[in-house]
C-alpha cells in the first residue's frame, strides 16, 4: 500500500445528484481506486487508490464531463476564480433571455402579439421563433450541450429535463408558425416566451445558488490564508526574504513582533507569546521559548525569535489540517449515499412520467389536447430537477464539518460527523484526558534508607521508561539535584510497572500487581498507607528489593479545570460518562468521584482497551472514545467514533475519525453538538426537496386539474425549481451563524 494515496479533482459539467451518482461509479470502476467520493456542492471528486489522476480524468471524459487534478492552493485560488468568472456569466445569460422572455411575456398576456392569421404575421413569428432560438443558444448553450453528452453516454440528468422541456416547447412553437393548420386552432398557442423565461429563471436560480455556495467554502479559505507568502530565513547573518515554497527542513526563520510564523518549526533562540486561536480554538496565547514547538499560520506576539523549521509545504500541521477538512467535505454520511442511488434512477423515472403524462393528455384530455399534452410534459420536465435533492447533504456537509474546524475540532470523515450526533456512552481516558498528563512526585515515603535514596533509586530505575510517571520521577530527582546511576537488564510490564539493575541491586518499581507477580509481601501498614494514597487520587508505586519493601512513591496528575464542566455537559447530552483507565481501582474512584463520571473501567491493559469498548458496544450502546491517539490507537478505531485529544500530531490525525486540536474534552461536546446541528440541516434539506419533488411533479402532471382546473404553468415551475436550489443551499448556510455551547466558556 506504499502507493495509496488521495487525488482531489475539480469536476465540470455535473448539475445534479443524478450526476454524482454516474461520476462516482466511473471512478470507483477504475482499477486500483479502493474509494471514490464526489461532491456536487463543490463540484469536486475526492479518490483514495494506487490510482493515477490521468486515469481518473480519462474515465470521467468518458462520462461526458471534465476534471483537472487539484494540487496546490494555488490551483484552489483558480478554481475559484473560475467559478467568479461563470457567475459572472449565468448572470449574463440571465439577463439576455430575460431581456428578450419577459417583454414578449407582457405583450402576449396583454394581447399585443400578432394573430396566425396572415402571411405577414406569421413572418413576424418566424423571425421571432429565430431570433429566440439564439437567445436560447446563447443563454441555455451548458444545458442542451450537457444533454447532448447524456444522450450520447445514454445518461441522462437535469440537462436532459431541461433541454428537452424548452426544446419541445421551441419546435412545437415553430411548427405551429410554419405550418398552422397542421394544429387545430384551439391549440395554436406559442411558448418562444416560455422558453426563454424558464432558462432565464434557472440561469438566476443556479447563479444566486454558486454565490451563496461560495460561503459555504469560507472555513477553508480562511484555513488556507492562514499562510504567509513569504518567509524571512538567515542565511550568512543576514535576513532574506522567500517564498513561502522555498523554505526547507533545517532552515533558521525570523519572526517578528505581530507577524504569522510560515511553516512548523523549533524555537532556537528568543522567546514571545503565540496565538495559536485559529488552530486549536484555545484562547490564551501560548510562551514558546527555546525547545518549544511552533505551528505554521498562528500569530506571534511583541516577542521576536528564531526557529528551525522541522514541517514545510503539505507535511505542516496547517496543511494536514485544510486536506483533512477538504476530505471531510467531500465525504459522505450514509444518508447522502441513500440520496445518491434515489437520485441515479430519478431523472429516467421523471421522463417515463413525462412521457406518459403527456399521452395520458393527447389522447384523454380536453381540446385543445395537444396543447395541454406539450404543457404538461414540458412542466413535469422543468420541476423534477433533482437540484435541490443532490445539494441538500453536501451544503450541509461542508458547513457542519468548517465551523467544527472553527472551533479546532477536525472531523475526518461524513460518517463520524453523522455518528457523533447519535453516541450514547462516552468513554474517557484518563491520563491526558480528563488530567493534564504532567504528573509531579507529591509524596515521598522511605521504608528502609533514606528519602533521597529511594527517589535516586527511582530515578535511576526509569531513565529507559517513557511513560508520564517515568518523567515525574526523574523531574522531582532533579530538583532535589540527584544524579541517575546506570540501569542494566530494564524491562517494562505494560500497565504494571517495570524491573532493573542499579547499582548492583535488582530493583522492581510499580503497583500491587506487579509486586505480587513477584512474590513480595506487604504488611498491613504498607497496604493501609497504599490504599490512602489512592483515596486521594494518587498514584503510588512501590520500590522493592529481594521481596521487600523500600519505599512508596506516590504521583498525582492534575485534574484538568474543564474535565467537570466537560462531564457534566455530556451529562446534559444525555450521554453517559465512563472512565477508562490502567491506573487502580482506587486511584480511578477518586477522580471519578471528583469529577462526576457514572462508571469506572481501571485497572485496564492498554493492548485491552480495545476490548473494554467491544463489551460496551455488545450492550447496545453507540460509544466514542477520547484518548490521546497513541497508546489508545486500537480502543479509537473499534469505537463508534474516536476522539484524538491533544496537539493535533499525525498519529492522532491519523488513528481517530475526530481530533481536538485543543487538549480538552470540552471539543467532544463541540463535535456532538455540530453533528446534531448538521443532520437536523441536512433533514430539513432533504424533506423540503422530497416534499418539493413529491408534490410537485403530480400537481405538474395535471392531476389538480379535473377537481379544480388547476394546471401549473411551465415558467411558474421553472422558477420553482430554481427557488428549490437556493432554499436549499440558504438554509445549509445558515448553520455558519450555529455557535456550539461548549464554546461560551471558552472565550470564542
Amino acid at each position: 500500500m506504499a502507493d495509496l494515496k488521495i487525488i482531489r479533482l475539480a469536476i465540470d459539467g455535473m448539475n445534479c445528484a443524478g450526476c454524482v451518482a454516474k461520476v462516482e461509479a466511473a471512478l470507483n470502476s477504475v482499477p486500483g481506486v479502493s474509494h471514490a467520493s464526489v461532491n456536487l456542492a463543490q463540484r469536486s471528486g475526492l479518490v483514495e487508490g494506487e490510482v493515477q489522476a490521468v486515469d481518473l480524468i480519462a474515465a470521467i471524459v468518458a462520462t461526458g464531463r471534465s476534471a483537472t487534478e487539484i494540487h496546490s492552493a494555488a490551483d484552489e485560488t483558480a478554481r475559484e476564480a473560475a467559478e467568479q468568472l461563470r457567475f459572472k456569466q449565468l448572470l449574463r445569460q440571465f439577463m439576455v433571455a430575460a431581456a428578450v422572455g419577459a417583454p414578449l411575456l407582457i405583450a402576449g398576456m396583454a394581447g399585443w402579439l400578432p394573430q396566425l392569421s396572415t402571411a405577414s404575421n406569421n413572418i413576424f413569428w418566424v423571425v421571432l421563433g429565430l431570433v429566440t432560438l439564439a437567445v436560447m443558444v446563447y443563454s441555455g448553450r451548458h444545458f442542451y450541450l450537457g444533454a447532448m453528452r447524456g444522450f450520447r453516454h445514454l445518461q441522462f440528468d437535469m440537462d436532459t429535463l431541461i433541454a428537452t422541456g424548452t426544446g419541445s416547447a421551441w419546435l412545437y412553437s415553430m411548427v405551429i408558425t410554419l405550418w398552422p393548420a397542421s394544429v387545430p386552432e384551439m391549440g395554436r398557442h406559442i411558448y418562444f416566451e416560455a422558453a426563454l423565461i424558464i432558462i432565464a429563471l434557472i440561469n438566476l436560480g443556479q447563479a444566486l445558488e454558486m454565490r451563496a455556495r461560495g460561503k459555504t467554502s469560507e472555513a477553508i479559505r480562511r484555513l488556507m490564508g492562514l499562510t504567509p507568502k513569504t518567509a524571512r530565513i538567515v542565511r550568512d547573518g543576514e535576513d532574506v526574504d522567500i517564498p513561502i515554497e522555498e523554505v526547507a527542513i533545517g532552515d533558521i526563520l525570523r519572526v517578528r513582533p505581530g507577524e504569522r510564523i510560515p511553516v512548523d518549526g523549533t524555537v532556537s533562540e528568543g522567546h514571545s507569546l503565540v496565538d495559536e486561536s485559529m488552530l486549536t480554538g484555545e484562547p490564551m496565547p501560548l510562551e514558546k521559548v527555546a525547545g518549544d514547538e511552533v505551528i505554521g499560520g498562528t500569530i506571534n506576539g511583541r516577542g521576536s525569535f528564531l526557529f528551525s523549521a522541522t514541517r514545510v509545504g503539505a507535511d505542516t500541521v496547517l496543511a494536514q489540517i485544510v486536506a483533512m477538512v477538504q476530505q471531510a467535505q467531500s465525504s459522505k454520511p450514509r444518508i447522502g449515499r441513500v440520496v445518491d442511488r434515489v437520485a441515479a434512477v430519478f431523472v429516467p423515472t421523471i421522463l417515463v412520467i413525462a412521457a406518459i403524462t403527456f399521452l395520458v393528455w393527447f389522447y384523454a384530455g380536453p381540446e385543445p389536447q395537444i396543447s395541454y399534452a406539450l404543457v404538461t410534459a414540458m412542466t413535469v420536465l422543468i420541476i423534477a430537477c433533482p437540484c435541490a435533492l443532490g445539494l441538500a447533504t453536501p451544503m450541509s456537509i461542508m458547513v457542519g464539518v468548517g465551523k467544527a474546524a472553527e472551533y479546532g475540532v477536525l472531523i475526518k470523515n461524513g460518517e463520524a460527523l453523522e455518528r457523533a450526533g447519535k453516541l450514547t456512552t462516552i468513554v474517557l481516558d484518563k491520563t491526558g484526558t480528563l488530567t493534564l498528563g504532567k504528573p509531579t512526585v507529591t509524596d515521598c515515603i522511605a521504608l528502609a534508607g533514606g528519602r533521597h535514596e529511594l527517589l535516586y533509586l527511582a530515578a535511576s530505575l526509569e531513565t529507559g521508561s517513557e511513560h508520564p510517571l517515568a518523567a515525574a520521577i526523574i523531574a522531582a530527582a532533579a530538583e532535589q539535584g540527584l544524579e541517575r546511576g546506570s540501569c542494566k537488564g530494564f524491562k517494562a510490564h505494560a500497565g504494571l510497572g517495570l524491573e532493573g539493575r542499579v547499582d548492583g541491586r535488582n530493583l522492581l518499581l510499580g503497583n500491587l500487581r506487579l509486586m505480587a507477580a513477584h512474590g513480595v509481601t506487604l504488611n498491613a501498614e504498607v497496604n493501609q498507607q497504599v490504599n490512602d494514597l489512592a483515596a486521594e487520587a494518587r498514584t503510588p508505586m512501590l520500590l522493592a528489593e529481594g521481596g521487600k519493601v523500600l519505599g512508596i512513591l506516590a504521583v498525582s496528575d492534575p485534574i484538568r479545570e474543564e474535565s467537570r464542566d466537560a462531564v457534566r455537559r455530556l451529562h446534559d447530552q444525555g450521554l453517559r460518562v465512563v472512565m477508562l483507565t490502567g491506573d487502580s481501582r482506587e486511584t480511578a474512584a477518586a477522580v471519578a468521584k471528583e469529577i462526576g463520571v457514572d462508571d469506572v473501567i481501571a485497572e485496564v491493559m492498554p493492548a485491552d482497551k480495545d476490548a473494554k469498548i467491544a463489551e460496551l458496544q455488545q450492550m447496545g450502546e453507540i460509544v466514542g472514545m477520547v484518548g490521546d491517539g497513541i497508546n489508545d490507537a486500537a480502543a479509537l478505531a473499534r469505537a463508534d467514533v474516536g476522539f484524538a485529544i491533544g496537539a493535533g500530531t499525525d498519529i492522532a490525525m491519523a488513528s481517530a475519525d475526530v481530533t481536538l486540536m485543543r487538549s480538552s474534552p470540552l471539543g467532544v461536546i463541540t463535535a456532538i453538538e455540530v453533528s446534531r446541528a448538521t443532520m437536523s440541516n441536512i433533514r430539513q434539506n432533504l424533506f423540503g426537496a422530497f416534499i418539493y419533488n413529491s408534490l410537485g411533479v403530480p400537481v405538474a402532471a395535471g392531476i389538480l386539474f379535473p377537481f379544480i382546473g388547476l394546471l401549473l404553468n411551465p415558467m411558474i415551475a421553472g422558477a420553482a425549481m430554481a427557488l428549490s436550489s437556493f432554499t436549499v443551499v440558504s438554509n445549509a448556510n445558515r448553520l455558519r451563524l450555529f455557535r456550539p455551547e461548549s464554546s461560551h466558556n471558552r472565550g470564542q
